[in-house]
């Protein structure tokens, strides 16, 4: 009986035990938890003699890994992003790399980003605390924020859920939509009714700004500190994508100075997030663990589409959603 192995994705299984009976008929699956940073020869060693790989957001699987196993036949990513996995050494090695279509996720992940804005604006985990520890009317300047209705949200990256999240905040909230997508021409962006800018346009002139882009080499700390010291003052950054398009750090130090008035997250550069990082010790920051896509019809989905991709490549076809190197 072939294995699949199932890293780093503890939901499944668990919401939807169906599917993993299902699984198991035809397959030995076993669940696995890998650190972020494991080495990857040690991975390769681990997974000699599985076939398929149902992936979370990480460990990292590159050239060293595809040279040094030879067993695995597909990688499916249970999610859309893909910067865990070199495509290129994947598919030079001769083994399928497929990822979530973003349809499925679209609306999940555009929800959470609304949700953090608006647990950031009306500071509503501060006051739940408040309430838990009996301080009704304690110091209730702490809990002034903002509303949301009629202003400025910025979009970085207007793909399908950057798209999805910005007609929440235009037609949900009456907000201007100001956008900066590089790889989107200006007439696309104005004729999905958006207005197109520069970054630094959207850093100045936004009161939310949410990211919603890749994970890259020329992405990675997209905004830093002097991205932050553009903002204004009573701005909310977001990031429902990848951490470390975030300087973390910079983020919390904006805070702590008045820079930008908070920063609301469901992603973090190191996952999981040190309980003791600076960033959580600082007001108005509502970080949720990579949750996004925890609610049960995009997670049945999910599961629903990785098991196909084994399914496929089993009988012999290519399964869907390939991720090109």
């Amino acid at each position: 009986m072939k294995k699949v192995a199932v890293i780093n994705i503890s939901s499944f299984g668990r919401e939807f035990p169906e599917n993993m009976k299902e699984l198991e008929k035809h397959f030995q699956v076993e669940k696995m938890l890998f650190p972020q940073d494991m080495k990857e020869e040690e991975l390769a060693e681990r997974l000699k003699g599985f076939s398929y790989v149902l992936l979370g957001n990480y460990p990292f699987f590159g050239e060293v890994f595809f040279e040094n196993n030879r067993d695995v036949k597909l990688i499916a990513r249970h999610g859309i992003g893909y910067n865990n996995v070199d495509a290129a050494s994947a598919k030079r090695h001769g083994v399928y790399f497929t990822n979530i279509p973003h349809e499925v996720e679209n609306d999940a992940v555009a929800e959470q980003a609304v949700s953090l804005v608006m647990a950031v604006a009306k500071n509503l985990t501060t006051a739940d605390q408040k309430t838990r520890r009996g301080e009704w009317s304690h110091n209730r300047q702490e809990l002034v924020g903002f509303q949301i209705r009629d202003g400025v949200t910025g979009v970085i990256g207007l793909g399908s859920i950057g798209r999805r999240f910005a007609e929440i905040m235009k037609y949900g909230f009456n907000n201007q939509i100001l956008v900066y997508d590089p790889f989107m021409g200006d007439r696309k962006i104005k004729n999905a009714g958006f207005t197109p800018c520069t970054l630094e346009e959207v850093l100045e002139g936004a009161d939310v700004i949410s990211l919603h882009c890749c994970l890259t080499k020329e992405t990675q700390y997209l905004i830093g500190a002097e991205q932050l010291k553009r903002m204004k003052k009573t701005a909310i950054l977001i990031n429902t994508a990848r951490g470390a398009l975030v300087d973390e750090l910079a983020v919390s130090e904006a805070l702590e100075k008045g820079e930008i008035f908070g920063y609301g997250a469901d992603t973090s550069e190191y996952e999981p997030m040190d309980p003791e990082h600076p960033l959580l010790k600082q007001k108005h920051v509502v970080i949720t663990p990579h949750t996004a896509i925890y609610n049960r019809t995009c997670m049945y989905q999910m599961n629903r589409k990785v098991m196909e991709d084994i399914f496929q490549v089993e009988a012999g076809k290519e399964p869907s959603s390939i991720v090109e190197g």
